[in-house]
């Protein structure tokens, strides 16, 4: 008899739980449905694949798609980017994250899955800790990337880590340069990467659309790396 009142007592919570879940799962799929979305298509040209510092390879043709909300006070993103470098290899990046305003600092938690389809579909997949703070002088991000899964000669479990400054200047109601600069730390290394400087101009020729060409230089630091310069334009329209 006490084994069957047990039995039930442990059903009828198994049961509260899976309700309690479900209406969980049920608010939050409402919240998003309701939440107005907003889109971003992006389309560019680089003469170097410059990715934490390192060239690459030469003439990177890159498109995209963005898109982003906010839920019950969290900002939710995700995209999904695809670069093709000249006479190398094609990469297909998956991505999002979650970011919360914790008042003092931004936090994120993110995910990127990196796919190369023509390296019989090599793939790393990272997830990122971040803390994002404005300073007034300019927004300074600290991220983490931990890989969970390497490809490429890279380890699984090996660890990024960036410091960046960024800021932009208003020089015209549709003329915008913004500025960023970061430092990049390999953990297993125990060593800094490289120093990369990057500066665009924006210009919104149209409501929702704006052309923002740049140039970056990466600085380098550790004996394997070397210092690159970078070029290009980035197209990219909101709805």
């Amino acid at each position: 008899m006490q084994a069957a009142t047990e039995n039930q007592h442990n059903t009828m919570q198994n049961y509260c739980k899976t309700i309690g879940a479900l209406a969980a799962v049920s608010a939050l799929v409402a919240g998003i449905a309701q939440a107005e979305v907003e889109y971003t298509l992006h389309a560019g040209y680089s003469s170097e694949y410059l990715f934490r510092g390192q060239s690459l390879g030469k003439a990177l043709v890159e498109t995209g798609i963005d898109a982003s909300t906010e839920v019950n006070g969290l900002t939710i993103a995700a995209g999904i980017w695809n670069g093709s470098v000249q006479n190398s290899f094609e990469e297909i990046d998956l991505y999002g994250s979650v970011t919360k305003d914790l008042g003092f600092a931004d936090a994120s938690i993110g995910y990127i899955a990196y796919a190369y389809p023509d390296a019989s579909n090599a793939r790393t997949q990272e997830i990122s800790f971040g803390l994002s703070r404005d300073l007034g002088f300019a927004q300074a991000t600290l991220t983490y990337f931990w890989g969970v899964e390497g490809a490429q000669g890279l380890d699984t479990n090996y660890g990024y880590t960036e410091l960046g400054f960024a800021r932009g200047f208003e020089l015209s109601p549709c003329l915008n340069l913004n500025a960023a600069t970061n430092v990049g730390y390999y953990g297993e290394a125990g060593e800094f990467s490289s120093w990369t400087t990057r500066a665009s101009l924006d210009y919104g020729f149209a409501e929702h659309a704006k052309l923002s060409p740049f140039v970056a230089y990466s600085v380098a630091i550790a004996d394997a790396f070397e210092d690159e310069f970078s070029a290009g334009g980035m197209l990219s329209v909101s709805f």
